[in-house]
Order: C-alpha cells, then structure tokens, then sequence
C-alpha cells in the first residue's frame, strides 16, 4: 500500500536518521516529529524543535518528557534557526509540516518568505546524505503561495549539489499533502 505523505516522512528519516544525530524539527506542532526524532537520535543525538505558539511548546514537552535531554525546544520561529543553531553544527536532517498548528487558530501560519530563510539555514548545515523533508498542507488561505513557492524554492537547487523528490497524491480531493525531500548529495 502506498504511503501517505506523513508514514513516508518518517520512512525517508528513519532510513538515514541514526544515534548521534542532530536534527532540527522547523514545526514542531503536537510533537509528534520531535518525538519520533528523539527516538531516533538516541541517547548522543540532539533535536532541535522551533514553534511560535506557546500551546506547540507545552503540547510537544508533554510528549517528550522521556527524551528531555536529548531536546531543545525553542518558543521560536524556524527563520531563527540561523541564530540559535551554531553554523558549524552538523544537520543530518530536518523536517517541517507547513500550515497551521491542528486544533488550533488557523490564522497562524507558516509563511513563505520564513520557510525559505529556514530551508537555506539548513541546507548550509545539510551533511552529505543528510535529508531536509518538507510536508506541505495547503488547503486554507495563503497556502497555496507558499506551496508554489517552496516548491519553486526547491527545484532551482542545483542538482550537482541536492536530489529534490516530490511525492504526491494527485487524484485525491481537499487538497492532499505534498512530501518534497531534499537530499544532499557528496560534495
């Protein structure tokens, strides 16, 4: 059975993603991306999580209370990943979920210029084989321009440099999430 843009997220970290890693969760909405990276990482591996919304931030520590120190939450946008992310620290992948936080206000939004100044910090940090998914929701206002424009985004990466994937459903209604997965290639 062919998987849905979240299960095949997860897929494509999972196959990569081992103990030691850093990685950065750029939404990390209810904490379910945060959890499962913490899993992931193991004991020596770090996660990094931004969010904006106070309510991200206490659902995502409640889900990780068994893996607090091996995160970092930050009560923060993702476009300050450049700041609060030393430039020499290694990424081995990354993960965002574009939209609005379920359940909530959804006049909260991720916006187009924020991903991509989030996207490039992270792929200055992007090891080789490293993997930057990004599952984008854009089924209410002002999603459909920053679909079209991460996705313009990631088709100008220079493909010497990065393989980019789009998975998607297309003959699904409401809209259906897009999966894009940047990959880093040997420099």
């Amino acid at each position: 059975m062919l998987l849905t843009a979240l299960r095949y997220s997860h897929q494509l970290l999972k196959e990569i993603v081992s103990e030691g890693d850093h990685v950065i969760d750029a939404t990390m909405g209810n904490g379910n991306d945060t959890l499962f990276l913490a899993e992931l990482v193991g004991e020596t591996g770090q996660v990094y999580a931004f969010d904006i919304q106070e309510q991200a931030l206490q659902n995502t520590r409640e889900k990780i209370a068994d893996y607090k120190e091996r995160t970092t939450l930050f009560l923060a946008g993702h476009e300050t990943i450049e700041e609060k992310i030393a430039a020499d620290q290694p990424i081995k992948a990354a993960i965002f979920n574009l939209g609005y936080l379920p359940k909530s206000d959804k006049q909260i939004i991720t916006l187009p210029e924020t991903t991509k100044q989030a996207m490039q910090a992270i792929l200055k940090r992007l090891t080789t084989g490293g993997r930057m998914i990004i599952v984008i929701y854009y089924g209410h206002e002002g999603g459909e321009a920053e679909k079209n424009e991460v996705i313009d985004f990631c088709q100008k990466l220079p493909q010497e440099e990065f393989r980019v994937l789009n998975y998607q459903f297309i003959n699904q209604r409401n809209s259906p999430p897009i999966l894009l997965c940047v990959e880093k290639k040997s420099d």
